[in-house]
């Protein structure tokens, strides 16, 4: 048998009247997941534990069957171990958003959605700026990026920045815990106050502010940790030749960690505009060569969430059923063992909200000659009524790999 977990961040979502009452994935068109859902099973999973921010590091972690109170030690050093970058010990590693700042108040998370191109030359030139031997900015993904400190002390409160849009910026700056982290906390905001300044004069925002588009014009460190213990997937499951897919450095980071080996697509943005085809050939194409599971993610119905856009949350989850999935059950007819498939959200993001919530996320796995439940299509409501109930923890992957 081989898996295949494909992932529509934030897929889920609450009913919206513009859609009568209806939520992004019931309102949109999914031939394909309805198909799954009626020749399989589905239920709910509770990715998020409790006391935990429901952020995509906790969720994706737990949907890969980690134990996040114990492995779980922040966004920045899964992204770090995405990009190479070696986290020794007593250097503390953050998640470093560039943003926009509009009046004093958070405008988006995403600079404006800046390049990559112009994002890691903003870096570079922070890094000039504002690094030194304790300090260092290391380049990622459009407004995606790292931030690492020595000797920083991560019993600090962070805010991240797409659960406050709006929000004026410095009523959401970094907070110690302890008396310990109190340099820390210090040295952080200072490092933000000190971005704006420098980066409000760059050339980059100039231009950008000239043409219509928001600056990248501060940066936002959160999600602060260590190097984490995470165990490969293959010491637990029968996974022998595994590959993660994705446009999220966050994504491929917890791959890393899981013993995954790393695809990138050309053309994967993280966005609607994102490469479909090209990761579901990739997958076709790992599982072809010889891999045994694959974890697909699609970042793009994360991203309409956090712009609260209902048309376009629907169509990007129209999207990966049309352009996604469909190639890969097409394909799974020609592979030399069967696939499961197993599809699912790793949380809400709610576009009235515009940022994540904790609620328990549907789910549908299937694996040929299964017995079906009762369930004929797929969605959150569906869901509440699936043979497989409420799922915890390790309990998503054990009932895939089983």
């Amino acid at each position: 048998m081989k898996y295949i977990i494909v992932l529509g961040d934030g897929m889920a979502d609450e009913p919206i009247g513009e859609l009568g009452g209806l939520t992004p994935l019931e309102a949109a068109d999914t031939p394909v997941m309805d198909r799954l859902a009626r020749d399989g099973m589905v239920g709910r999973f509770s990715t998020v534990p409790a006391g935990f921010h429901p952020g995509s590091e906790v969720a994706n972690m737990t949907v890969l069957g980690y134990d996040v109170t114990k492995a779980f030690e922040g966004r920045g050093v899964l992204e770090a171990a995405s990009m190479g970058v070696d986290i020794p010990e007593g250097v503390m590693a953050m998640r470093c958003n560039l943003i926009t700042i509009a009046d004093g108040k958070i405008k988006n998370h995403s600079g404006g959605h800046i390049s990559t191109g112009e994002a890691s030359q903003l870096i570079a030139d922070l890094q000039k700026e504002l690094g030194d031997d304790m300090v260092t900015f290391y380049p990622g993904v459009s407004y995606r990026h790292l931030l690492l400190i020595k000797g920083g002390d991560k019993r600090i409160a962070c805010t991240p920045p797409h659960d406050v849009p709006g929000t004026p910026f410095a009523d959401v700056m970094v907070k110690a815990e302890v008396n310990e982290a109190e340099y820390t906390a210090r040295l952080v905001n200072d490092l933000i106050l000190r971005s704006q300044k420098f980066l409000a004069a760059h050339p980059i925002n100039q231009k950008r502010i000239a043409e219509g588009k928001d600056p990248a014009n501060s940066i936002w460190p959160w999600s602060p940790g260590y190097r984490p213990s995470m165990r490969p997937l293959s010491e637990r499951f029968p996974v022998n030749d595994g590959v993660v897919i994705s446009a999220v450095d966050l994504i491929f980071g917890i791959g890393v960690y899981a013993g995954l080996r790393p695809i990138m697509v050309e053309g994967a943005t993280g966005l609607y505009d994102t490469n479909y085809e090209g990761k579901a050939q990739a997958a076709i194409d790992a599982l072809r060569g010889g891999a045994d599971f694959v974890f697909l993610h699609v970042e793009a119905s994360d991203e309409a969430g956090h712009e609260g856009d209902v048309e376009l949350k629907k169509r990007t989850i129209e999207y990966l059923d049309r352009r996604i999935l469909a190639p890969i059950v097409e394909a799974s007819a020609s592979l030399d063992e069967p696939l499961a498939i197993a599809v699912l959200p790793d949380h809400p993001t709610p576009c009235r909200l515009r940022t994540h919530t904790s609620e328990p996320v549907p789910f549908l796995i299937y694996k040929p000659g299964m017995t079906p439940d009762s369930v004929t299509s797929f969605s959150e409501k569906t869901a509440l009524h699936g043979g497989y109930g409420t799922v915890a923890g390790d309990e998503f992957m054990n009932l895939l790999m089983k």
